[in-house]
């Protein structure tokens, strides 16, 4: 019997499937920006030095200092800081106290430095021209001992608003943002590590740091509830013996509460730290408290200044010869946060 002949059979259906879904695929990843090429796209504006922008947050608009270092190319993306003022102050003073201008330019990283928006009375030395102002720190009264109002601008949601609109406008690399706070500013830095963890890389409150608001019926330790971070949060914190508008022992006002031990103690339990404090002198006046041993690497660290009042320490404030600035900058490099 003579065979027939088989005509030659196509691609199957499953083949040609196969083979459309292959080039697809090809195709989308050769389209997909790889993480240099999106870095590529991000230009800053041609600006440096002091400029300001506004934030849009809750059908208001607030100016916020921002500093550019000079001399970055425009198209990488540089480290942010958030620079909180302490109560009675605002950004302006924040950037002249810190110092952090001199910081930024030598170590490429662009500063925010926002004002808070509840109007309290100037210090003794007069009003400022961009005003006196105070965070509205969740839970936390004001003096002499009243709280926010119920209108007050929610300053964790409006950080985070200038944390994402500085970003955008200048290309920060989202995965190293810090902050660091004076006073008041230093526990609404405090605040945003409990609260919006995963914008903020680590923090270095100066003079303020708080593991969440005293606990109304026990200002000698922290209330539990209140700091809940998402993620173990690196810490670096400095605070003078002799401080008596924020006492290192603590003390029975609600808008500070237990002692700067105790809030040390407390992120080293929130970030599971399991060994420490080690205590290392650094001079005649300073000793760094360092707990070690934390998850995800991190850390947590104070500099105790023996004889340190309510001032950012300085070479120049004669207590202890240090540069939180730049220590605290040191501590910062060491750290990259979630994408």
């Amino acid at each position: 019997m003579r065979s027939r002949a088989v005509p030659h059979a196509g691609p199957s259906r499953a083949a040609i499937c196969t083979a459309t879904l292959v080039g697809v695929v090809v195709t989308l990843a050769a389209a997909a920006p790889t993480a240099a090429a999106a870095d590529a796209r991000c230009l800053r504006p041609a600006v440096t030095g002091s400029t300001t922008i506004n934030v849009h947050f809750g059908g208001s608009s607030y100016p916020v200092a921002v500093y550019v270092p000079d001399g970055a190319p425009r198209n990488s993306r540089l480290p942010l800081l958030l620079n909180l003022h302490g109560s009675s102050q605002n950004g302006s003073i924040q950037m002249q106290v810190s110092g952090m201008r001199a910081v930024a330019d030598d170590e490429g990283f662009i500063v925010a430095a926002p004002n808070g928006a509840i109007a309290v009375p100037p210090p003794p030395t007069g009003p400022h021209p961009d005003g006196n102002w105070a965070w509205n720190v969740p839970g936390v009264p004001l003096a002499p001992g009243q709280f926010p109002p119920p209108t007050a601008r929610d300053d964790v949601q409006f950080l985070s608003r200038v944390i994402d609109s500085v970003a955008r406008r200048f290309c920060t690399a989202t995965r190293r943002t810090y902050a660091t706070g004076f006073s008041g500013g230093g526990r609404m830095v405090s605040a945003l590590a409990c609260r919006i963890a995963d914008k903020l890389t680590a923090i270095a409150p100066v003079a303020g740091l708080r593991g969440g608001r005293p606990a109304p019926d026990e200002h000698t330790v922290p209330e539990v509830h209140d700091c809940l971070p998402e993620r173990p949060v690196p810490v670096l914190a400095f605070h003078g013996q002799q401080d008596f508008v924020n006492p290192y022992p603590g003390n029975a006002d609600l808008r500070w509460g237990y002692s700067v031990p105790v809030a040390i103690q407390t992120w080293a339990r929130l970030d599971g730290c399991r060994r420490g404090p080690q205590a290392s002198p650094i001079s005649e006046n300073v000793t760094r408290l360092t707990y070690t041993d934390c998850r995800d690497n991190v850390s947590v660290g104070l500099y105790r200044i023996a004889t340190g009042t309510h001032l950012w320490p300085s070479p120049t404030d004669g207590h202890g010869v240090i540069d939180a600035s730049r220590i605290m900058w040191a501590f910062f490099e060491h750290y990259r946060g979630p994408a």
